[in-house]
């Protein structure tokens, strides 16, 4: 089991994206902009946050 674990913030609007990209930022329990969750640093978790990196920011925690 991996114990790093990733910030992520919804920094920008869903409105007017595709619905792939409103369900990966919900998947990932983000709901309005500056939400921020702390996520397990998985390669599932990984492949969420590429797929809408666009909208989100991500730190790295220890």
């Amino acid at each position: 089991m991996n114990p790093k674990s990733i910030k992520v913030t919804l920094v920008k609007s869903v409105n007017g994206q595709i619905q792939r990209h409103r369900a990966t930022v919900r998947g990932l329990g983000l709901r309005r902009i500056r939400d921020t969750v702390t996520v397990a640093d998985t390669p599932e978790i990984r492949g969420m946050i590429r797929s809408s990196i666009h909208l989100l920011k991500v730190e790295e925690q220890k």
